[in-house]
């Protein structure tokens, strides 16, 4: 199986825009709903078997887990001292849970995306 970079980098793309814009709108259920419906998108452009497509949600969603890593991690070093080594860690622990919980969204929404494109 040949991994659609391109697809990956749309939906994560397109993953963050519709997280912001939902999640300001709906609060944290929005942005789950967004990310929801880019890993949809992910899945029914690359079609094919739904582990395929499952496979491809969840790649968006370890990039974007990562993504938050970094970002807790360039907060954690501005702010510095005791405040920024709490924000620090709890960052790179939340960050680790995000990244499961982001990975098993996007498994879901791209094995959704590939049946919504079957039918």
């Amino acid at each position: 199986m040949d991994i659609n970079w391109k697809a990956v980098i749309i939906g994560f793309i397109l993953a963050i825009v519709l997280s912001f814009i939902l999640g300001a709108i709906l609060g944290t259920w929005g942005a789950i709903l967004g990310y929801l419906l880019a890993t949809i998108y992910v899945g029914y452009s690359i079609g094919g078997e739904w582990m395929n497509g499952a496979i491809h949600g969840a790649l968006v969603g370890v990039i974007a887990g990562i993504i938050g890593l970094l970002l807790a991690l360039i907060l954690g070093a501005v702010i510095g001292g005791a405040a920024g080594l709490a924000i620090l860690g709890a960052g790179l622990l939340m960050s680790i849970v995000y990244i499961v919980i982001y990975a098993v969204i996007g498994g879901i929404g791209g094995a959704i995306g590939v049946f919504v494109a079957e039918r």
